[in-house]
């Protein structure tokens, strides 16, 4: 320990000393102001051992002041970036959500690994804490949407700064059917991969879609496969339709240039590119891309079967197209079904698969003109 950190140290202790024998609460909090000011004061100039010091005496502090004087302290240490590393941890592990909560949305101190076990086992308030924090990891908006009411999941969605999983979108967009605000909320992220929103814009309500249409009346595509053919068609996030209709560009100038083959098919399915696989099976089975972006949000998988099978994709190809759709939709997926589905295709003629997508064009011709 260096002559500067013992010095502190012992400064430090016999301020403790004094408030401890003192024996007043008031003698305690006193002391509690001076060593948050002092540490406060010169935060960037201490080293790890110094930091050490402060982080002993503070622990030892809050165990014999009152709450509002804990409330204080948190406040003061939930911005610093220096603080104490256990003090920060024992304010966001306090039962009272006035202590927890500055340090919970706030401090820089608390890390995933921490966030996600205080997540785990605190209170929907603390979870509300922590969904306003300046940015939130995948494995930390999981928990949030795993255990979190919804106020905390409409916090954490509303939160510029979170980022999801593949698995948090698929229960939020469940979750958001019974919940308009939700799917509001859910429905202007930015970020929201387009999948996730055609399967949130086909399970809305009618005011919801209209909600969403004016958000994004900038946009310069509609996307028709978001809704069943009949019901009202909602525009997207402009940055998410001018990335689905470079993605269709790109392949129909593939089919164009007869290089759309089997390999490129694989590729597009193994890389989660959605847009692209559903342009490439659109240009191969000769159907709008709405057709396969309408059966590529359905639970179930008969009808990427036909389509497929009017394309003429091999059994590899279509398994890629069927865990692609899994991993991107939360679809039902297991060793069983697939094989189920492998068999199914086996046997599925092309003739048939013809006249069932037949069967569906006189069904979208029907519906459409009733609509209008």
């Amino acid at each position: 320990m260096s002559a500067k950190t013992e010095k502190l140290s012992t400064q430090l202790l016999d301020e403790l000393q004094g408030a401890l024998s003192h024996g007043t609460v008031a003698r305690r909090v006193e002391t509690l102001r001076r060593v948050t000011d002092l540490f406060m004061g010169q935060s960037v100039d201490y080293s790890a051992d110094q930091v050490a010091v402060f982080d002993d005496v503070f622990n030892c502090l809050v165990e014999h002041i009152e709450v509002g004087a804990k409330i204080l302290l948190s406040e003061r240490l939930a911005g610093n970036p220096m603080s104490p590393p256990r003090i920060i941890r024992r304010l966001a592990f306090d039962d009272q959500i006035e202590i927890a909560a500055p340090v919970l949305t706030q401090s820089e101190r608390l890390d995933e690994e921490t966030l996600v076990e205080n997540a785990r086992c605190k209170s929907q308030a603390h979870l509300l804490a922590i969904s306003k924090r300046k940015t939130l990891s995948n494995a930390v908006t999981d928990v949030l949407v795993e255990r979190g009411n919804d106020e905390v999941v409409e916090s954490a969605v509303n939160n510029a700064g979170a980022s999801f999983s593949e698995k948090s979108f698929t229960q939020l967009v469940e979750r958001a059917e019974s919940n308009d605000v939700l799917a509001i909320c859910l429905g202007s992220r930015k970020s929201i991969p387009r999948p996730h929103y055609l399967k949130l814009v086909a399970r809305a309500s009618n005011a919801v879609r209209a909600r969403l249409e004016a958000a994004n009346a900038g946009s310069a595509h509609d996307i028709s496969a978001a809704v069943n053919d009949a019901a009202k068609l909602v525009k997207p996030p402009a940055a998410m339709a001018r990335d689905a209709a470079a993605a269709h560009g790109l392949v129909q100038s593939l089919f164009a240039d007869d290089r759309l083959d089997e390999r490129q098919m694989m590729a597009f399915a193994r890389a989660g590119k959605f847009d692209e696989t559903n342009a490439a099976i659109a240009c191969l089975a000769d159907v709008p891309v709405s057709t396969v972006e309408t059966v590529m949000i359905e639970s179930r998988s008969e009808g990427i079967l036909v389509l497929a099978k009017v394309a003429g994709l091999p059994w590899d190809v279509v398994k890629a197209i069927l865990d692609m759709r899994t991993d991107l939709t939360g679809s039902s997926g297991s060793g069983g079904e697939i094989e189920i589905s492998k068999e199914g295709y086996e046997r599925l003629r092309n003739t048939t698969a013809q006249q069932v997508l037949r069967f569906y064009r006189m069904q979208q011709t029907a519906a459409t003109t009733e609509t209008a």
